[in-house]
């Protein structure tokens, strides 16, 4: 199915994906003034960061009843709230509001996640073609240009509350785009019935992984380009941007070429790339160089989580497909907030360069869960 026909079937969760990368691509350009405004170290930041984690963990459980409460206006619901809730970091001064502000955002922001992320995993099961590259395509352009704008905003001295604000008007607008009917058809579930344990574990793993390189240039690489390399307010906020340029080709790519190849080829193949890029951050001794390390590991990473998050709603009954979905989204998801507070640790003692050459170390594991995920897809067919 080609890119403009998969955004064409799923166009409503598109949308979704748009709200979600244009707050995040604000957050990872304003993520020097907010760390210096609270003053904090890099480890500690890392570690507030990770706040937002328990949020995400509570939106495994709050995401799927939501989704069965509100039905068709989940997704509209969702985003209001996250659209409000996107305040709370603008305003933090301490390091105590700041990580209430991130539990209140990984709540919000993985709700509205789980939601969409099984909206496109239904759609996938109605028309036997996989999406969800093309939706996580859109997540990335909305990121990059959000990145890039934030950039330019910070430029021009505009502060913490008025950025969030646009963009938190731009997410409430698109959320009257958001409504979205379900058939409302559920399989016959037995009683006790639980869903299937392993397609989560190993795809959230991958998924994990794979959002944990995506998470390191999100969240570390404005600073890398700036303190490490001596660049710019503009030229920090190109790092998360270049990422995101690359990913949505990346995944747009990974739509085109899903016809053509197998889901565990393109993730081979991406996985290589996201170590070489890794690598070629960590070691860049100019701004060019670091760009190019962002923009290949932002290419290899972006195919990795949709894939593996379609794959676990395949290998599951069709009850089950909207728990299973959200635990695999949160549990990859997670990694943008266990992944900046590795990379703050690691930083701290040893410095940027050394952190995104141990991200590069960790990308290889998902080459280990590859071979029981082969055996689950073919005990599936």
């Amino acid at each position: 199915m080609s890119v403009l026909s998969a955004l064409s079937v799923s166009r409503i969760p598109a949308a979704a994906f748009v709200v979600i990368g244009i707050f995040w691509g604000s957050f990872a350009a304003m993520v020097p003034v907010m760390k210096d405004r609270i003053g904090v170290g890099d480890a500690v930041f890392g570690s507030l960061l990770l706040c937002s984690a328990a949020g995400l963990l509570a939106s495994m459980w709050l995401g799927p009843r939501i989704d069965r409460l509100l039905g068709a206006r989940a997704m509209q619901v969702s985003a209001v709230v996250f659209g409000f809730a996107m305040f709370l970091p603008a305003f933090a001064a301490t390091p105590a509001a700041f990580a209430i502000s991130m539990i209140g955002l990984g709540l919000t922001s993985g709700t509205l996640d789980v939601i969409m992320n099984a909206r496109v995993s239904e759609l996938e099961d109605k028309t036997g073609r996989p999406l969800m590259n093309a939706n996580h395509g859109m997540f990335s352009i909305a990121y990059a240009i959000s990145a890039v704008a934030t950039g330019f905003a910070r430029e021009a001295a505009l502060g913490t509350p008025v950025v969030f604000g646009a963009v938190s008007a731009a997410i409430i607008l698109l959320a009257f785009a958001l409504y979205m009917a379900t058939d409302g058809s559920e399989e016959e579930v037995s009683a006790g019935a639980r869903v299937p344990l392993w397609p989560v574990v190993l795809c959230g793993a991958v998924t994990m992984l794979a959002f944990a390189g995506e998470a390191s240039v999100e969240a570390w690489s404005a600073l890398h380009v700036e303190r490490t390399l001596g660049g710019g307010a503009a030229e920090g906020a190109l790092g998360p941007a270049t990422l995101g340029l690359t990913m949505a080709f990346g995944r747009f790519g990974g739509q085109a070429l899903s016809d053509r190849f197998s889901e565990l080829q393109i993730i081979r193949v991406g996985t290589v790339l996201a170590i070489i890029g890794a690598v070629l951050a960590a070691g860049a001794p100019t701004i060019p160089l670091a760009y190019l390390g962002f923009g290949v590991l932002g290419l290899g990473v972006s195919v990795i989580g949709p894939i593996a998050i379609g794959i676990a709603g395949r290998l599951v009954p069709k009850w089950a497909r909207t728990d299973a979905v959200a635990r695999t989204a949160v549990l990859g998801f997670m990694a943008f907030f266990v992944a900046p507070m590795i990379m703050g640790v690691v930083s701290e003692f040893f410095g940027l360069r050394v952190a995104f050459l141990v991200m590069g170390v960790l990308l290889t594991l998902i080459f280990v869960l590859l071979a029981p995920i082969r055996r689950l897809m073919d005990a599936a067919t």
